[in-house]
């Protein structure tokens, strides 16, 4: 089949970090859900590496003997130039992004290439706007940042929402998310790395809105808003500062349905004030940590990327965000749940992203976009397919 440009692609999909932890889950669920036509790729810098991994997979499958291994490294931008222009569709777990992701974004830019990542890095996403979405809209590439547990329940659960509350109305949602898993080592890098950039975080965001076209005859907001008691929910709420609601802000500027005035708030839900206060205390002293560049690469090290739980602690963890949205007179709750957010849904998110791309008809979009614009309707049922709950829990 061919890419966005034209040019014949000898796969579809490939996914670049598959020997990672999250890597080899993805792989995992690729090999047990990809179509049957699918031509898919498992890429990495270690070709050991990766054929151990085949090796693994051909044990639960032997088909998978056949998959295609290609080695590729993300310092080598000829390495992923040739990546890029191999493939429809690239999904990496290669982070924290900022360090190592900007090559490939390139080059899927530059090659019509569709792209889709785990960041949950704002600065990344910006900058990546700035370099790369005016490439890529001219080859007709797909840029989509965020395609796991940052940043999906809370972009798809806020259109999902959004479908239920009356038309050319301004609209308000907030979303109040609960889980009890463990973030992976990837996130935490990710996370430590953007709490020790702050300035550099601020400047991109500020370059970003340089280049952005502004709203005409409507608004989005984004805004932090403050800690308080949920009577919705019956919990505690503190503001996240995360990518999480850029990316529904960015959704909500793209797409007329969500009304003439649309603002989301984004929120942790706790059981009690003082595992409020401890919580934002313990978010607190994380980010004035990550200002020591000793105690940020120590940390690190502790728990670096490629490694998370077992099995059967995944299979005890679980995610919900609750969305409660307002607009011409009607109120509607709505939850988005499922497994272990940072890991096995979190693989089954940027797989689904990845086929979505690849296989589904979808609406004619191309530059950075977000999962909601991009694939809105057909990844939110491929989702629900694979298990994860979109439902209306009360409406009123």
């Amino acid at each position: 089949m061919d890419g966005q440009d034209g040019r014949e692609r000898a796969y579809d999909v490939v996914l670049f970090g598959a020997t990672g932890f999250v890597g080899e889950l993805t792989a995992r669920y690729l090999a047990a859900h990809a179509p049957a036509t699918c031509r898919w790729a498992l890429a990495g810098r270690s070709l050991d590496k990766l054929e151990r991994l085949r090796e693994r997979l051909t044990a639960v499958d032997p088909a998978c003997a056949d998959v295609p291994l290609v080695r590729a490294d993300a310092s080598d931008p000829d390495s992923m130039r040739a990546l890029a222009e191999s493939t429809r569709v690239v999904a990496t777990t290669v982070g924290p992004y900022i360090w190592y992701g900007e090559p490939l974004v390139a080059a899927c830019a530059e090659a019509g290439t569709d792209y889709v990542d785990l960041s949950g890095e704002p600065e990344f996403a910006d900058l990546m706007y700035v370099r790369h979405d005016a490439r890529a809209r001219e080859t007709g590439a797909r840029i989509v940042h965020a395609c796991g547990f940052d940043s999906v329940p809370h972009d798809l659960g806020v259109y999902f929402t959004v479908r239920q509350l009356p038309t050319e109305v301004p609209l308000r949602v907030d979303g109040f998310v609960r889980t009890n898993a463990f973030f992976s080592g990837g996130t935490f890098a990710s996370a430590l790395t953007a709490m020790g950039r702050g300035r550099q975080m601020l400047r991109a965001a500020h370059e970003r809105r340089l280049h952005e076209p502004r709203l005409v005859g409507r608004r989005a907001r984004a805004p932090l808003g403050g800690p308080r008691f949920s009577r919705e929910t019956g919990a505690w709420a503190l503001p996240l500062p995360t990518l999480d609601p850029r990316i529904v802000r960015r959704s909500a500027a793209a797409l007329p349905a969500y009304g003439p005035d649309f603002r989301y708030r984004h929120y942790a839900a706790v059981k009690t004030l003082s595992m409020a206060l401890g919580g934002a205390a313990a978010f607190g002293a994380g980010v004035a940590l990550a200002q020591l560049p000793a105690v940020r690469r120590w940390l690190m090290e502790t728990y670096e990327p490629g490694r998370g739980p077992d099995a059967g602690r995944r299979a005890r963890s679980w995610f919900s965000v609750r969305f409660v949205g307002e607009g011409g007179g009607r109120r509607v709750f709505t939850e988005v749940s499922g497994g272990d957010p940072g890991y096995d849904e979190t693989a089954k998110m940027l797989a689904e992203s990845a086929l979505c791309l690849a296989f589904d008809p979808l609406p004619k979009t191309a530059g950075q976009v977000t999962t909601a614009v991009a694939m809105g309707d057909a990844l939110l049922e491929r989702l629900r397919a694979g298990g994860i709950v979109f439902r209306v829990a009360d409406a009123r």
